[in-house]
């Protein structure tokens, strides 16, 4: 079996892992990061997002091994100092989340959209989580949240904020 070595949300992590393991069925099954949804294995719901080499991508689209040698940041790797990033604030005050099944992916895609957009309008937050879909909250306050956390992060660090 091949070895990868990754490292997530900042631990280094070696595993043997079958060469047709998905990204998304690593995180959760053998590193036991269940906050990295599995919705559809087709890359059509977005629940699955995470950051790889700071950009996001579907983990259920990626294997584990094109995955070694890769910085990876998982919604659990999103809180600081066990204080929630201004998204998962976000979600909490804007009321962006219902069932919650979607809002893991939602908050890493959103986070990569404000690290390449810090001060995004409505219309490019609803571009930026096109690949992400929501079966309860009918997006508003997901909009919302977005939007709360830009304003949070550009007042906590200025015009240069990043995510």
């Amino acid at each position: 079996m091949p070895t990868i070595t990754v490292t997530v949300n900042g631990t280094t992590h070696t595993s043997e892992v079958e060469a047709r393991t998905l990204l998304a069925h690593y995180l959760r099954e053998h590193l036991n990061l269940t906050g990295t949804h599995i919705g559809c294995d087709t890359s059509q719901c977005g629940a699955c997002v995470v950051h790889l080499n700071g950009d996001s991508v579907k983990a259920c689209t990626v294997l584990a091994m094109q995955a070694d040698g890769a910085t990876i940041t998982t919604i659990e790797g999103l809180t600081r100092h066990d204080e929630l990033h201004p998204l998962q604030e976000g979600f909490w005050e804007q009321h962006g989340l219902q069932c919650g099944f979607c809002t893991p992916g939602m908050i890493m895609a959103a986070a990569d959209l404000l690290r390449r957009n810090p001060r995004p309008t409505d219309e490019a937050i609803r571009r930026g989580l096109e690949g992400n879909l929501c079966r309860c909250t009918g997006y508003e306050n997901i909009v919302r949240a977005v939007r709360y956390a830009a304003e949070k992060l550009h007042a906590a660090t200025g015009p240069e904020s990043e995510v």
